[in-house]
Parts: C-alpha cells; structure tokens; sequence
C-alpha cells in the first residue's frame, strides 16, 4: 500500500528505459536494420549511465 507513493530513483527509470529500447530493438530488427542498430546506440548509452550510477 506505501509503495504506492514511493518515488522510483533514478536507476529505476534508467532500467525501465532500458528495457523499453530493447524491446523495440527487437521488433525493429527484422524489419529495418537501420531503425535497429539506433536503438541498440541508445540502449547502450543508458546501460552505460546505470553502469556508472551503480557504481
């Protein structure tokens, strides 16, 4: 029930953005290889920024 209010981090947002770029990397990648390989740069830019918050 107090998890309703919970704010989420920053972390948080970042692995949900993650997941999300993934995602749509996968649907892309049988159908246009360009759109796919972007997202995959932008899925690796926010593994990058987690790597360093987790640190």
């Amino acid at each position: 029930m107090f998890g309703l209010f919970k704010k989420t981090s920053e972390l948080e947002k970042l692995q949900k953005k993650y997941e999300k770029l993934m995602a749509e990397w996968h649907a892309l990648s049988t159908t246009n290889r360009a759109k796919s390989d972007k997202k995959y740069a932008e899925a690796q830019k926010v593994i990058e920024q987690i790597e360093v918050l987790k640190k």
